[in-house]
């Protein structure tokens, strides 16, 4: 709190002494509700200016060291883990990632009767499901397939179950019989349940997947960052050396920016869009889900995966944890919240 601030409600608790002695004991009840309210509305508004002069002067000292270094391209959401994006025009950015309205990211899991995660590495034909938000309905799609309609609330009175993505448990609430059956019917293989998570349950610790994260990173059913970027010229590079191009969604980024140099994104420590602040933490290491096509939901297994693997190696320092995998995209971590918009400017703030 700021010293005008802490003056102020010094002054306000000297003069409440002072009437309580000159008070007869009758006035002093009311006196004292009143003198609580006012130091309690007082207080709220010394915490308030402290807020906001210090929002402020990170603000001017934002100014003062700003770049511009690109532009938010798109925006996107995956509701269900390894199914279809959902493009939206403005997010807000969250501990635990982007959220528009009742989607969020990774928010829902599709997992087996042992309650592993499944994802397009086991079933390549969950990039085929989207998953959409129409007033208080969930809607799951899939061509060829009748729409099913779900609550966005899941009743509490259905199991939470014991999931385990990459090695690590964590809960997710059931979402029955008819998502279960409905999504067992599509891929036709095994039998299968979707999960949410809610926010009153433990997200995994980030750090507890890869050493590079801090202790306050957490992710509910991401591989181990809320947010991931990628640049259009980073994809256009890659795209030149393929013989079938790719699409972004073929890496399942958060944030696809435009304006900034091929892989330019490798480089910045710490970027702002809009009031959000967000910290690069490490690459990606690209993995065979990216051999999936996102149209057809087909597993080709080699491209853009080996081409990638010929020029975008890690460091030999690195290979503990990245081994043979290619780098792609970049994982961030929210500093400050806020929210994000396709078209604002992207700065990098001082290195």
């Amino acid at each position: 709190m700021g010293a005008a601030a802490s003056s102020a409600l010094t002054g306000l608790s000297l003069l409440q002494l002072r009437l309580r002695h000159a008070l007869p004991a009758s006035a002093q009840s009311r006196a004292a509700r009143f003198w609580a309210a006012a130091l309690g509305l007082a207080a709220a508004a010394a915490l308030g200016a402290a807020a906001w002069s210090t929002r402020d002067r990170r603000r001017r000292r934002r100014q003062r060291r700003l770049q511009q270094v690109g532009t938010v391209a798109q925006l996107w959401i995956y509701p269900i883990k390894s199914c279809k994006g959902v493009p939206v025009n403005e997010a807000e950015c969250t501990e635990l990632g982007l959220r528009s309205g009742h989607l969020r990211d990774r928010f829902w899991l599709i997992i087996n009767e042992e309650g592993n995660m499944v994802t397009a590495r086991q079933e390549p034909r969950l990039v085929l499901i989207s998953l959409a938000c129409e007033n208080d309905s969930l809607i799951l799609s899939a061509a060829y397939t009748q729409d099913l309609i779900l609550p966005v609330k899941v009743p509490t009175t259905n199991v939470v179950r014991k999931c385990r993505v990459h090695g690590l448990e964590i809960e997710g609430r059931d979402c029955g019989d008819e998502a279960a059956q409905w999504i067992t019917s599509f891929l036709k293989t095994q039998s299968y349940r979707l999960v949410h998570f809610e926010p009153h349950m433990q997200p995994r610790n980030s750090k507890q997947i890869v050493d590079y994260f801090r202790s306050i990173d957490k992710v509910p059913y991401s591989d181990t960052s809320p947010f991931l970027i990628l640049s259009e010229a980073s994809l256009a590079d890659l795209n030149s050396r393929l013989e079938k191009k790719v699409k972004a969604n073929n890496f399942r980024p958060n944030i696809v920016l435009s304006g900034c140099g091929v892989y330019e994104e490798d480089s910045w420590k710490e970027i702002l869009i809009g009031d959000v602040e967000m910290k690069r933490i490490m690459a990606s290491g690209r993995c065979i889900l990216t051999t999936v096509d996102p149209d057809t939901g087909i597993m080709n297994r080699k491209e853009p995966l080996e081409t990638l693997r010929s020029y975008r190696q890690c460091d030999p320092s690195d290979q503990k944890v990245y081994g043979k995998a290619p780098l792609f995209g970049q994982f961030y971590v929210l500093e400050d919240p806020g929210t994000i918009k396709v078209g604002d400017p992207v700065y990098l703030l001082d290195q």
